[in-house]
């Protein structure tokens, strides 16, 4: 979803919104295409609250390469106390129960 949401800072700058909208909505429609039926997958053997992590940290580890290496932004040091947190995240969520 980081292309979907987020390419076309760069890429559409200077086209109309309504055209940005429509392209990303595109690409969204194609990567739901596959996070549906992942997701139905993922529940028979996870909690709903493990799956949402999971795209989380997915979703960052997707990320951080994107904005670095697509949009030019700068590496900090906050991307990786954020996926300090979601590991810490993970370890609660995918523990066994005591």
């Amino acid at each position: 979803m980081s292309f979907a949401w987020y390419a076309h800072l760069k890429e559409l700058n200077n086209k109309p919104w309504i055209i940005a909208a429509l392209i990303s909505w595109g690409i969204a429609l194609v990567e739901y295409l596959f996070q549906v039926p992942a997701n139905r997958i993922g529940f028979t053997v996870m909690s709903l609250a493990q799956l949402k992590i999971l795209q989380e940290v997915i979703t960052l580890a997707v990320f951080v390469p994107f904005a670095v290496f697509y949009m030019q932004q700068p590496l900090k040091l906050d991307f990786l106390w954020a996926g300090l947190c979601l590991l810490g995240a993970v370890y609660f969520m995918f523990r066994t129960n005591i």
